[in-house]
């Protein structure tokens, strides 16, 4: 059996893989549930998915919501980011330095993420980090863990 993937996922691909299922974004929930990724996840990740999972539009109950989080979390790896956190490149966004900081800190062998933000900086990122920014559909062509 092969070692999983050690994968930052942000906020939106986690929950498109949660809550819309199909395309890409299903397929990698699949594949975390199978063990082919280990989503890595930290207070500041799971906090900003907790908060995104109850915006109104949508529309999921606490149960639901409950539910969806059950489907992420035991899978995922919990990794302490230190304090302070590791130095990463400036990002226009201060919401995504919480990703950045998981990445180098839980060792990430790629960051997928659909933020602009956060692929301008992906050369600059990877330069410091060794860690790669991807997007999903990159992601999921150079792994291509079932996808056809």
């Amino acid at each position: 059996m092969s070692v999983a993937v050690r994968v930052v996922l942000d906020t939106n691909v986690v929950l498109s893989a949660l809550v819309f299922r199909g395309g890409a974004a299903g397929q990698v929930r699949l594949d975390w549930q199978r063990g082919l990724l280990l989503p890595l996840t930290s207070a500041a990740t799971v906090q900003e998915l907790v908060r995104v999972l109850a915006y109104p539009k949508f529309r999921l109950s606490q149960a639901e919501q409950d539910e969806l989080l059950a489907d992420y979390l035991p899978y995922a790896e919990v990794v302490r980011i230190p304090h302070p956190p590791p130095t990463v490149p400036e990002c226009r966004d201060a919401l995504d330095l919480p990703f950045l900081h998981l990445a180098v800190a839980g060792k990430a062998q790629l960051l997928v993420s659909g933020d602009r933000d956060l692929l301008v900086i992906a050369t600059e990122f990877e330069r410091s980090s060794a860690c790669p920014i991807v997007s999903l559909e990159t992601f999921c062509k150079m792994h291509s863990f079932g996808i056809r």
